[in-house]
């Protein structure tokens, strides 16, 4: 069996783990919810206290110029473009993901009716996150276009002359299981069918190679592991080879060919500058900032490959250690074993009519017996299908979480359950948000 002291020298063989110290992390936590919420960069403060303080305070309009605002969307997207497989000029950080997919599958949507208008479906996964889902029924209702629900195994078969696109997400939130988008892509393609991707529980954590897959669309959000901070702007990127075939639908000033030029008439920029929209939001981008310059960092110490296995090295750790201390009450493991098929979540299932009442799970009153020792994950609910469980969720973020933190976690779990501490009525009172994504 692993013991404490085998994760201590783990981590003190741990290429990254000076990386921690990068991040403010209050004491006596142990945070594994960074797929939800990325960890504050140390230097974010300093940095908003700048931009507020001098850039906006001090060089007020100026600092448009001065400070460089008006290019940092697409600076920055050149600064995390090689994290995605991408070129410099090819993504831009701007706005929410759920706009960002708005734009892209509008687009999508608009070349499949002029490709192939006789094509009337998009296809998604069940699971997949309901923002997702909700911003894809809107383009269907717009575009004559039928959504459909499908579980993972069905999507090859789906795969027909009827679907004009496939939208997915490439590393599941509920599960963790991940796709092989390069596979996907290829056979979505093979039958002339457009393919958008969601990397929000990709980027930062898993490899992704966007144009070795011939991606045709792909967003993400910067708050889960690019730590950029709560509702910080998402990304959007846009093959090459489809990109200036239609604008984007929010056609606003920032993705005109001059946008000071102030004519009446919208004239889309070329490449991937047309996918920006209104005012961009500085303080967050320069937060945002923050978060992507640890990445730099990591690039001498073995960039997405060192990041990868450890990534890895943690969730089997956290698997094996809960598979052998929390043995008997009713734990399953939803998160595929399979290193190809695996994002950087464990999660874990809970039998049903094993909480309080006989009839739930218990797994949300579990979790929050957890937060209260200060180990933090998060809850998803199940449908009530038996095909989706509730979930115990924990995220692992490379950047700054270490192997005895997998230990103390694991054993803080030992206890909750088998003492029955997550029995108490406060551990079983639903909050009104059960946390996020």
């Amino acid at each position: 069996m692993t013991s404490l002291q085998d994760c201590l020298t783990l981590d003190a063989q741990d290429p990254l783990r000076a990386l921690r110290d990068q991040f403010t992390l209050p004491e006596g936590v142990i945070y594994l919810d960074g797929n939800s919420l990325g960890a504050s960069p140390r230097a974010a403060a300093a940095r908003v206290a700048e931009v507020v303080q001098q850039e906006w305070a001090q060089g007020l309009i100026r600092s448009w110029n001065d400070a460089g605002w008006i290019s940092l969307p697409q600076r920055l997207g050149d600064q995390f473009a090689p994290w995605l497989g991408v070129g410099a000029g090819e993504l831009v950080f701007t706005d929410t993901a759920s706009i960002n997919l708005y734009k892209v599958l509008t687009a999508a949507a608009r070349i499949a009716r002029e490709d192939a208008p006789q094509r009337k479906r998009l296809i998604s996964e069940r699971s997949n996150f309901p923002t997702d889902l909700y911003i894809a029924q809107s383009v269907c209702q717009e575009y004559g276009l039928e959504l459909v629900l499908l579980e993972p195994e069905e999507i090859a078969g789906a795969l027909t002359d009827e679907v004009a696109i496939c939208m997915l997400t490439h590393v599941n939130y509920r599960t963790g299981a991940m796709h092989d988008m390069a596979a996907v892509t290829a056979a979505a393609q093979g039958k002339g069918i457009l393919c958008v991707w969601d990397l929000c529980h990709s980027a930062g954590a898993v490899p992704v190679d966007l144009k070795g897959a011939n991606a045709d669309f792909a967003i993400g959000c910067s708050y889960k592991y690019l730590n950029g901070g709560p509702g910080a702007p998402a990304f959007v990127w846009a093959n090459p080879r489809l990109i200036n075939r239609f604008w984007q639908p929010l056609s606003g000033w920032f993705g005109h060919a001059e946008p000071f030029k102030f004519v009446p008439d919208y004239h889309p920029a070329q490449g991937i500058q047309r996918y920006l929209c209104g005012t961009q939001p500085m303080v967050s981008l320069s937060v945002l900032q923050c978060g992507l310059d640890v990445f730099t960092a990591v690039e001498p110490l073995g960039g997405m490959d060192a990041l990868r296995n450890k990534s890895l090295a943690l969730t089997d750790l956290f698997i094996a250690l809960v598979e052998e201390r929390c043995q008997g009450h009713g734990l399953g493991l939803a998160t595929p074993r399979e290193h190809g098929r695996r994002g950087s979540q464990v999660c874990l299932t809970r039998e049903e009519g094993l909480g309080v009442d006989g009839k739930d799970s218990g797994a949300y009153a579990i979790v929050q017996a957890l937060i209260a020792r200060g180990v933090i994950g998060d809850f998803r609910k199940g449908d009530g299908t038996g095909l989706h469980k509730d979930i115990l969720r924990f995220g692992f973020t490379p950047l700054y979480v270490g192997f005895e933190d997998v230990w103390h976690a694991v054993e803080h779990l030992r206890q909750v359950l088998e003492s029955g501490e997550w029995r108490k009525p406060e551990f079983n009172r639903v909050n009104a948000c059960l946390l996020y994504t």
